[in-house]
């Protein structure tokens, strides 16, 4: 079993003294895999100084230059995406096969596409007699949650570096192997020492990072109760805040819509990583004379989902985290069986491995748009489906929940699907299955955040515009 007992400061690694041990766990056997040793207050303190120290340096490079930085970074990741693949299946539960193209390929991919914005983002603009420069807002504090690590880690980093920015980063400790694999990427790109500090911590470590005076700005991912308290202890510097916390989505399919379709890919949305994906389509919203035929098609797409080990070739939801993850799934699922909600498949009873963290892959109907299913975020392979008698009610249903971090909308032609897509509050609507635009803006309104990640909006969000009046 390995041992992970360092930090990654001012261009070292250095042993964590003491502290607490936490033991992670094959998310599908049980059997332990790693012990990682959190630090605390006098790390963090360590961390954003050498981040500090480096930061003038940093930022007086070209952004071309910081471009190739990155991209040396993506190069030394991709040489070890098998393995880290592997590592991140096993801790968090993804399928192999999903997560070598989810959780590894697409975020070295991100780290490309950021430093090619080098090419194209205006850090020097001109507004009449008036110079305008992005400056890079200062030390951040980048707080990433376990169920997407890497991409998690590069949607925060990658934009930071470029900007010209230096960072403490602060990842989860409940899937640490993904940082591990960084930390080695950024001794073979040669990164200058203190550019990007890594520390292994809980909260503790977390809120001293927040409230350290030399912080100037926090990204956090996680939920939003703890996204909460991050935001009011950054307000007392007024420390700029990115946040991107929970999610409720919901899939509306309008009248004339291909159902079977629209039930396919929200399945499919709804139980990737097993559910644990803040983005994730978890309310079904159809017409209440499609619900016989809806609830057909459930039937039939969930037994399609086979679930499993992750390393398995035909496995297509594997398990949760962990234990503590598993019990709160199933604490939603006996609330709804007390409700006595329409169970559509799946539930508390169904058949699982012996071992692992794994829940059936669950759906219920007519649930009230007032019960807990309906409002609160899951997290786990559970999906409530609601009904609708006018298009009107079916907005109102989308957006009645007090988040708004992504949607999906199914119509009976793309015209009418973005019109209704323009009545939601969320940050992302896709409209009839088209594609995840990773240059497009990712976040959320309401309790799902505040600010934006992915491709130049990701990047405005660590610059502070100046401007020079020139005579």
């Amino acid at each position: 079993m390995k041992q992970l007992s360092e930090h990654y400061i001012d261009g070292a690694r250095r042993s964590i003294e003491g502290g607490e041990v936490v033991r992670v766990l094959d998310a599908a056997t049980e059997a332990p895999r790693v012990d990682v040793r959190l630090g605390g207050a006098a790390d963090a303190d360590a961390a954003v100084r050498a981040a500090t120290k480096a930061a003038h340096a940093w930022q007086t490079l070209s952004p071309g230059a910081r471009a190739q930085y990155l991209l040396a970074l993506a190069d030394a990741l991709e040489s070890r995406a098998s393995e880290l693949a592997e590592d991140i299946s096993r801790e968090v539960g993804m399928p192999l096969k999903l997560s070598r193209r989810i959780q590894v390929d697409a975020p070295i991919a991100a780290w490309r596409a950021t430093a090619a914005l080098a090419d194209d983002f205006a850090f020097v603009r001109q507004v009449a007699h008036s110079r305008i420069t992005m400056a890079p807002v200062g030390v951040v504090a980048a707080i990433t949650p376990w169920n997407y690590p890497l991409h998690q880690i590069t949607g925060k980093v990658a934009p930071a570096l470029l900007a010209g920015c230096t960072v403490v980063l602060k990842p989860s400790e409940l899937a640490p192997s993904a940082t591990q694999h960084l930390i080695a990427a950024c001794e073979a790109a040669q990164l200058p020492a203190g550019v990007l500090n890594i520390v292994s911590g809980g909260a503790a470590l977390g809120a001293a990072l927040v409230s350290h005076p030399d912080v100037r700005m926090v990204s956090f991912t996680g939920s939003t109760a703890v996204g909460r308290k991050v935001a009011a202890t950054a307000a007392g510097d007024m420390k700029r805040v990115s946040m991107e916390l929970g999610g409720k989505s919901a899939a509306v399919v309008l009248p004339g819509a291909d159902l079977q379709k629209a039930v396919k890919a929200t399945v499919a949305s709804c139980f990737l990583n097993s559910g644990q994906t803040c983005s994730a389509t978890t309310r079904l919203i159809v017409a209440r004379e499609a619900y016989p035929e809806c609830r057909a098609w459930l039937e039939q797409a969930v037994a399609a989902m086979t679930l499993g080990d992750p390393a398995g070739a035909n496995t297509r939801i594997g398990p949760l985290l962990s234990a503590t993850q598993r019990e709160r799934v199933h604490a939603h699922l006996a609330e709804a069986e007390r409700a006595g909600f329409d169970r559509i498949a799946g539930g508390p009873d169904a058949p699982v491995p012996a071992h692992g963290f794994f829940v059936a892959p669950t759906v219920y109907g007519n649930v009230p748009a007032d019960s807990r299913l309906a409002n609160e975020e899951v997290f786990g392979p559970v999906l409530a489906v609601q009904c609708y008698d006018t298009v009107e009610e079916a907005i109102a249903l989308a957006n009645g929940t007090p988040y708004g971090l992504a949607a999906t909308v199914w119509a009976a032609d793309d015209a009418t699907g973005a019109r209704v897509a323009d009545a939601l509050r969320a940050g992302q609507v896709d409209v009839n299955g088209a594609r995840f635009n990773p240059a497009a803006p990712f976040g959320g309104f309401g309790l799902s955040g505040m600010g934006r990640e992915g491709g130049v909006f990701g990047l405005e969000e660590f610059v502070e515009p100046r401007a020079v009046q020139l005579p």
